[in-house]
This record gives structure tokens, C-alpha cells and sequence, in this order.
């Protein structure tokens, strides 16, 4: 089936900077971001091309980005029992005012597993069953990660209002 190349392009070119951020909020490191944003899109257009377009070519996208993380992160741990790890690549910090900035540091201090949780419930707006279906969870999981993730936000930084059940607007970090 012949990739139709003008909307791949079209589609690389706006989900390319997302899939960045994504990467970013998993890794905390750019590099590995870009690297796992161009190998989502990558494999996204071998489906594209061997299958036919996805349903849904975002979430394809994402799901392939999340899962090629989650295996990053079995290698790294398994490395990890063999090597001694020589420090922490520095967290990305977003533009923006001082609170953001402090914000997300306090979130790329989370456990990975919290933060994975947070990013992708709250910065993709996902709805619960969607993260855990892209984590591989159970429900139950996704809800508790979340809750003990934004208890240690609230901890850290002082502040009630990252909860989203007290905030009128439903929103999180």
C-alpha cells in the first residue's frame, strides 16, 4: 500500500514538537526525547505504509513512544543491577515563569513511575483508562500512582491546590 507522503508530512509536522514533549516529561533529558519521538513517527509510518494509516495516528504515535520508553526503562534497569550509575542527566525546564520552573522540578524528582502517570494524565489530558492501557496498569494502579505522586507534589511545594478534586477547574500540574 503506497504511503501518501503529503499527509504524513502534514501529520509529522504537528505531532513532532508534541511527541518531543512527551519524550521530554518521560526522560527529563531532550535528547532521548527527540530520539523516541523520531522513532514513534518512524514506526508509525511502517504501519502507515506496510497496513495502511492507523485509526488514530496520534495515539498510535504516543502508545509507540510510551512503550519504546517503557522498554528503555527495563534495559536501563537491568543495566543497572550490572553498572554503578554515574549521576542523573540534568532535568529539562520549561520557559516560563519561576512557579513553572520549580513545578516541574519538583515533578522530575518524582519516581519515573509517578511522573509517567502525572505527564500523561494530566500534561495529555488523558483519561485514566487510556494511561493505563498505555502503561500496561490496572486502573487502580494509574489512580494511586497519581494520588501518592500529587501528595509528594503537595509536600514538596507546600500547596493544597494541586489537588484537582479541591480546584474548581479540575486541572494539575
Amino acid at each position: 500500500m503506497a504511503v501518501d507522503d503529503a499527509e504524513f508530512r502534514e501529520f509529522f509536522a504537528s505531532q513532532y514538537p508534541r511527541l518531543c514533549w512527551l519524550g521530554c516529561a518521560l526522560t527529563a533529558s531532550p535528547a532521548q526525547a527527540e530520539e523516541l519521538a523520531q522513532e514513534a513517527l518512524v514506526r508509525t509510518w511502517w504501519r502507515w505504509r506496510l497496513v495502511g494509516r492507523p485509526q488514530d495516528p496520534a495515539s498510535y504515535a504516543r502508545r509507540v513512544l510510551v512503550n519504546r520508553h517503557r522498554s528503555l526503562l527495563r534495559r536501563a534497569a537491568t543495566e543497572a543491577r550490572s553498572f554503578a550509575r554515574i549521576g542523573l542527566e540534568q532535568a529539562a525546564m520549561p520557559a516560563g515563569d519561576e512557579r513553572a520552573m520549580v513545578l516541574w522540578q519538583a515533578v522530575q524528582d518524582l519516581p519515573v513511575r509517578q511522573r509517567s502517570v502525572l505527564v500523561l494524565r494530566f500534561y495529555e489530558d488523558l483519561p485514566e483508562a487510556e494511561v493505563a492501557r498505555l502503561l500496561g496498569l490496572s486502573l487502580g494502579t494509574v489512580k494511586s500512582r497519581c494520588h501518592r505522586a500529587l501528595a509528594q507534589l503537595r509536600d514538596r511545594l507546600g500547596s493544597p491546590s494541586l489537588d484537582p478534586s479541591n480546584s474548581g477547574t479540575g486541572e494539575a500540574p
